[in-house]
């Protein structure tokens, strides 16, 4: 009410000496003077009508995003659950599908899609040991709602063992900060990427054989099966493969075309203050990836004593290791 008061004495002052209006006559007052003057109460004037403020407006600003953290100590408990509890991940065999529901559900509750793509492999030796045919699985979790042909990014590791291997290097190291990273930047509550993510553990990584024939067989299933428009739309791959041991974070191309994947990777460990080196080789699922022409980078690799042993225990991995892998990973994807 104050404030239409206040209106009509402005415009009741101002009547008689606007210029820009037209004229109504010398000594007449206005149709409109006289509507804004019965307006006004009897004994008011413009010195007691006060407008009440107008209050401001609210102000509407997005929540930021949570800057992605990576957890450690839950990575440490993820390599003691495949390593320690299930053992060894043949991929054909019970333990793998035992380790594969595990993951499965972890990655659903973090909130993303998650399906299971089956892969034939066949019967073989693996590190001397026979290994039957039959069928594995890669676990493939992805952002909701991402657009056929948007770019995105992916981060494998692979989930399977050699036969008497628990793997806890390799690689349930891998796999620890793959799902602890899936964590830190889950569609429920985590922090935002740069751009969607798709998280994949490979099956039947570990040879079958001799040659890149009788190896890698859940990644280059997976690369095969992807459109052309996924493909295109893929902006880098980095496979986790033995990231729990060393001091410095190994970051391995299989081919030159793939050294500026390195260099982001390298920039992303100096923000995040891991140490790195480079390298060069083709035995992880970045290959599978490289050899079609994708960009595709590994880290890992640092020798030690329990490899494809009984004795690739829990111990063996160290949780700083882990740390400056997750961190790694976290600034590139969050850059």
């Amino acid at each position: 009410m104050r404030i239409a008061l206040a209106a009509a004495v402005i415009a009741l002052s101002t009547a008689g000496s606007c210029t820009g209006g037209a004229e109504t006559g010398a000594g007449q007052e206005s149709p409109a003077s006289r509507s804004v003057r019965s307006a006004v109460p009897s004994g008011a004037t413009a010195s007691s009508i006060r407008p009440t403020p107008t209050p401001p407006r609210p102000t509407g600003s997005a929540t930021p995003a949570p800057a992605p953290r990576f957890d450690s100590a839950a990575a440490v408990a993820t390599v003691r659950q495949l390593a320690g509890t299930i053992g060894p991940r043949e991929a054909t065999s019970a333990r793998y599908r035992a380790a594969a529901d595990w993951l499965a559900v972890r990655l659903r509750a973090a909130g993303y899609d998650v399906r299971r793509q089956p892969v034939r492999v066949p019967a073989g030796v693996s590190w001397g040991v026979p290994v039957p045919a039959g069928q594995t699985w890669n676990v493939v979790a992805t952002t909701p709602g991402v657009v056929a042909g948007a770019p995105y990014l992916l981060v494998g590791a692979h989930l399977d063992t050699v036969p008497q291997a628990p793997g806890a290097e390799d690689n349930a190291s891998g796999i620890a900060v793959l799902l602890e990273v899936a964590r830190a930047f889950a569609p429920s509550g985590g922090a935002r990427p740069r751009l969607p993510l798709v998280l994949v553990a490979f099956g039947a990584e570990e040879p079958r054989g001799a040659g890149d024939a009788r190896h890698h067989y859940g990644s280059r299933a997976y690369v095969a099966s992807l459109p052309a428009a996924a493909r295109t739309a893929l902006r880098g791959m980095v496979s986790l493969d033995r990231v729990g041991v060393g001091s410095v974070v190994p970051v391995c191309t299989a081919r030159s075309a793939d050294r500026r994947l390195q260099a982001e990777l390298v920039a992303a460990a100096a923000r995040a203050g891991a140490g790195t080196r480079r390298c060069a080789n083709r035995s992880s699922d970045h290959w599978s990836f490289a050899r079609t022409g994708l960009s595709g980078v590994r880290l890992g690799s640092t020798p030690y004593a329990e490899y494809h042993s009984a004795r690739d225990l829990p111990p063996v991995v160290s949780r700083a290791q882990l740390d400056r892998t997750g961190r790694l990973l976290l600034a590139w994807i969050r850059a």
